[in-house]
C-alpha cells in the first residue's frame, strides 16, 4: 500500500466538484460526486436518537437499495429539525440530482442518490439556491485532484482545513484505489460526531462484505476520537465501490481480504485522526493508549473516557501534567481495571516521563514534564494490567477559542 495524491475522485470512474451555491455567506458549500458506473455502497449513522432527514434518507438506502451512483452533500445548513419539510427537501435534492446527472450520461433513479447536510440546526433549506447549485455543480464535474479539493472544502463547517487521502494497494496483479474526503471539527465525541466522512474505491466488492468492513473501520476510527463530547444529529460515514479497477472479486474468503481491509482501515484512521488535529480551537493533538486490559473493548473504553474528560483536555492546554485527572476518567468510565497496577506516562518529540508506577505516583521533574507537554502532539500510555486487550483513542486539548467558535456559530 502506498499514499497517492488526490481524494474523493481519486479512484477510477469517480468524479467529483464543489462550489459556493450561496447556502452560506461565503466559501463553498456544495459538492457532488458522481461514478461513471454503479456502486455497490455501506453506511454508518449517528447513534444521536434525534436524525437528521438526510441520515434517515441514507439509512433508508443503505436498507433498501442495492447500488447508488451519486452522492450530493450541502453546507450550512444541517438540515436537522425541521419536520416533514426536511424530509421532502433532501428527497427533493436526491431527485434534482438523479435528474441532472442522467442527460450525461449517468443514469439515476433519485433512490440511487446519497444524500448529506451539514452546519446550522433547525434551519430550513433554501431550497431555490440547493437546487441552481445542483445544477451548476454537474455542469463542471471532473475527475482530477483539484475537482476532488473543491468537492472537500465544500463540505466543511468551521474547519480550518480540507481533510483527504488516497491509498494505491496491489489485489491480485491490479491496483486498486480507495480515496477519501472527511470534515469535522466541533461536536465530536466517540460514537461518532458532528462528521461527514466519504471513501470511494475501484474495488470490486459486495454490499454484505463492505458494510461489514465499514462497522468494523468505525469500531477503531471514528469512534475513537473526542473534541467536545457532543454526538451529532447528521453524522455520517459512506462508502462506494464502483468495481471499476476489474480487481478480482473481494469478500471475507478472498485471499486478498486482509491487503484491502489493511488499506480501508489507513483510510478511515488518517481521516479521524485529521478531523481531531482540526478541534475547534484546537492547540494540540493527543494520543491515549491504553494496554494489559482484560479485552480490546475495556481497553478502547478506558482510553475514550480519557480523551473525552473536560478536565483532561483543559490540562493538556496548560500543559499540567495532572495525571490525577487520567486516572479519575479512567476510574469513572464503567470498565473494571485494577488501580493499584497502573502505569502511566507521557511522552511527545521532547521525550517521555513516568508519573505512575503500580498505581503510586512517582517523583518526577516538572519542569521536564512541561517541555514534554507544550509540544503540539503529546502522547499518553496507560498500563492497567497484564490482559491482552489494547485501545487506542485520539483527541484534543480544550481552549478559550473552542467557546468563543460555538458562542457565535449561528452568526
Amino acid at each position: 500500500m502506498k499514499k497517492i495524491e488526490g481524494g474523493i475522485n481519486a479512484a477510477k470512474g469517480f468524479w467529483a466538484n464543489g462550489i459556493a451555491a450561496g447556502i452560506k455567506k461565503r466559501k463553498k458549500d456544495l459538492a457532488l460526486v458522481v461514478s461513471q458506473k454503479s456502486c455497490t455502497f455501506a453506511g454508518s449513522f449517528t447513534t444521536n436518537l434525534v436524525k437528521a432527514a438526510p441520515v434517515l434518507w441514507d439509512q433508508m438506502l443503505v436498507k433498501e437499495s442495492d447500488s447508488v451512483v451519486a452522492l450530493v452533500v450541502n453546507s450550512g445548513n444541517a438540515n436537522a429539525c425541521t419536520g416533514k419539510r426536511g424530509i421532502e427537501d433532501t428527497r427533493l435534492m436526491a431527485e434534482i440530482t438523479a435528474q441532472a446527472i442522467s442527460p450525461l450520461g449517468y443514469p439515476a433513479r433519485k433512490e440511487q442518490v446519497l444524500v448529506c447536510s451539514t452546519g446550522v440546526i433547525g434551519v430550513p433549506l433554501p431550497m431555490e439556491t440547493v437546487e441552481k447549485g445542483i445544477l451548476w455543480c454537474t455542469e463542471n464535474l471532473r475527475d482530477d485532484i483539484e475537482a476532488g479539493s473543491d468537492a472537500a472544502q465544500a463540505i466543511c463547517t468551521t474547519d480550518t482545513f480540507s481533510k483527504e487521502i488516497a491509498v494505491e494497494v496491489e489485489i491480485g496483479e491490479t491496483m486498486v484505489r480507495i480515496g477519501g474526503m472527511a470534515k469535522g471539527s466541533g461536536m465530536i465525541h466517540p460514537n461518532m460526531a458532528t462528521m461527514l466522512s466519504f471513501i470511494t474505491t475501484d474495488a470490486q466488492i459486495g454490499k454484505a462484505t463492505l458494510q461489514s468492513l465499514l462497522k468494523e473501520s468505525v469500531v477503531d476510527s471514528y469512534n475513537m476520537i473526542s473534541v467536545d463530547g457532543d454526538t451529532s444529529t447528521n453524522d455520517t460515514v459512506l462508502v462506494l465501490a464502483n468495481g471499476m479497477s476489474d480487481c478480482p472479486f473481494i469478500d471475507e474468503q478472498s485471499p486478498y481480504f486482509e491487503t484491502f481491509k489493511e488499506a480501508f482501515m489507513f483510510v478511515h484512521t488518517h481521516l479521524a485522526k485529521a478531523i481531531v488535529r482540526d478541534g475547534e480551537g484546537a492547540g494540540k493533538f493527543i494520543e491515549v493508549t491504553v494496554e494489559g486490559a482484560k479485552d480490546k473493548a475495556t481497553a478502547q473504553n478506558l482510553a475514550r473516557s480519557v480523551v473525552s474528560s473536560n478536565l483532561v483536555k483543559a490540562a493538556f492546554f496548560g500543559s499540567d501534567a495532572n495525571w490525577g485527572r487520567i486516572l479519575c476518567a479512567m476510574g469513572y468510565s464503567g470498565s473494571e481495571f485494577d488501580p493499584d497496577a497502573v502505569n502511566l506516562s507521557f511522552s511527545s518529540a521532547k521525550g517521555t516521563i513516568d508519573v505512575v508506577k503500580d498505581g503510586q505516583p512517582i517523583a518526577f521533574d516538572e519542569t521536564k514534564a512541561k517541555t514534554i507537554l507544550l509540544e503540539k502532539e503529546v502522547s499518553v500510555y496507560a498500563e492497567v494490567g497484564s490482559g491482552t486487550g489494547t485501545g487506542t483513542a485520539w483527541g484534543c486539548d480544550l481552549s478559550y477559542e473552542y467557546v468563543r467558535i460555538n458562542g457565535d456559530y449561528r452568526s
